[in-house]
């Protein structure tokens, strides 16, 4: 009975300290840049564990458009944690995208009042891609997850916290 119940431990803590986060995503980071207009400027990273930063700068949660909106400070730090179902469809939604094998620049710079945004993502086997989209049309597909990232903004909890 001694062994047993041994063997049993044994087992148990070996099971415990063998568990890993199975997400191939170690890190994915979204950042909406300015515009010549009231396009939200912010950053969202999200973790594997589904904590998150939001760092919202301008025009996220104000409805109108006001250029005094410049002279006021950054809207703030926020954290929280993405909700379980969000975070499987954003898995699905990169899964979907084919990560890796996206350009590295989308966009035409001969429109001077686009916004770009920054894909980041860091990948669990060390490897990482980033895509600039200037003007936020890249694909289908990264409009798509864009869309994701800046609904993400108010259909989550967010505590503030600078």
């Amino acid at each position: 009975m001694k062994y047993l119940f041994s063997l049993l431990t044994a087992l148990l803590l070996f099971s415990c300290s063998t568990q890993k986060n199975t997400s191939k995503y170690s890190t994915i980071e979204y950042e909406a840049g300015a515009c010549f207009g009231s396009c939200p400027i912010f950053k969202i990273t999200i973790n594997p564990d589904r904590t998150a930063v939001l760092e919202a700068e301008h025009f996220n949660f104000s409805k109108e458009f006001s250029k005094a909106e410049f002279s006021k400070p950054r809207e703030g730090t926020f954290k929280g944690t993405i909700k379980q179902e969000d975070y499987n469809k954003l898995v699905a939604l990169l899964d979907n995208l084919d990560v890796k094998n996206l350009n590295d620049k989308y966009g035409n710079r001969n429109v001077t009042d686009m916004a770009t945004s920054y894909l980041r993502v860091h990948f669990a086997d060390g490897n990482s891609k980033q895509v600039e989209d200037y003007g936020k049309k890249g694909s289908e597909k990264l409009v798509e997850i864009y869309k994701f990232f800046e609904d993400l903004r108010n259909n989550q909890q967010w505590t503030k916290v600078k």
